[in-house]
């Protein structure tokens, strides 16, 4: 489903991402976790084409996004392609990036309407039927200020799913939330899984990675340090890599 070879990105001769190497499968649920600065954010934001990589290849359902050029140097796919494929991911971030001046049901129906060209009439009705999946059919007619930080990133999920994304991103999507608030979104994100959708979640909730993902990475210092199921690389018999991150006595 999504394959990364050997992804590098520097920011101003810091190296953020190191050669970073992955395989993700159809319905699989992979949590990507680490410290802050390892680089998570980095690499997730290079799969959906927010950064651009310096090094390495990435290719989502068959389809190359990026490659390497016979000088080594990555060459992109073109527009055309490069849209069809972004199209392919959706991303809910750290921070909701709701529009604040538009509704809730228009913030979840503008893309739809714009992106995909379907009508408004057909747009608002999958837009109302996603509001009611993610636990706020009735707050359609209200603005994002007029909602609590969990209910943002609810709305959030469902922009994301209105794209119909063939994988699903998540940066972050509880750090900024109270843990009642956290629970909130980690249900909706457990349902989606239930239903066996694609997703990457870079998450630094323990509990939610080891009983919803299917596999965990541990990202240190701009590479993958450690990886594999998620019952064997955040259980009893972790490794002492794992036990040092999670800070165990």
């Amino acid at each position: 489903m999504l394959t990364a070879t050997d992804v590098r990105k520097s920011f101003n001769n810091l190296e953020v991402l190191k050669g970073v190497s992955v395989e993700i499968a159809r319905g699989e649920v992979v949590a990507i976790i680490g410290s802050s600065g390892s680089g998570k954010s980095t690499f997730l934001r290079c799969l959906n084409h927010l950064e651009t990589v310096d090094g390495g290849s990435i290719s989502i359902d068959g389809e190359t996004m990026v490659a390497p050029g016979e000088d080594g140097a990555p060459r992109y796919a073109s527009k055309d392609t490069l849209h069809r494929i972004c199209l392919k991911m959706g991303m809910v971030f750290q921070n909701y990036h709701l529009f604040p001046h538009i509704t809730v049901l228009r913030n979840v129906t503008e893309a739809q309407i714009y992106v995909l060209r379907r009508s408004r009439e057909e747009a608002e009705r999958y837009g109302r039927a996603l509001l009611d999946k993610v636990g706020l059919a009735d707050k359609a007619a209200q603005y994002p200020y007029q909602l609590s930080g969990g209910q943002c990133q609810r709305v959030a999920i469902a922009r994301a799913l209105a794209l119909d994304p063939e994988i699903l991103c998540f940066d972050e999507p509880t750090s900024a939330l109270d843990p009642q608030l956290t629970q909130e979104v980690l249900a909706v994100i457990r349902a989606l899984a239930d239903e066996r959708r694609t997703m990457i979640v870079v998450t630094h909730e323990m509990n939610f990675a080891r009983e919803v993902a299917d596999r965990v990475i541990l990202m240190s210092d701009g590479i993958i340090a450690e990886q594999g199921l998620a019952k064997d690389v955040l259980g009893l018999d972790r490794s002492e890599l794992i036990r040092k991150f999670l800070g165990d006595a």
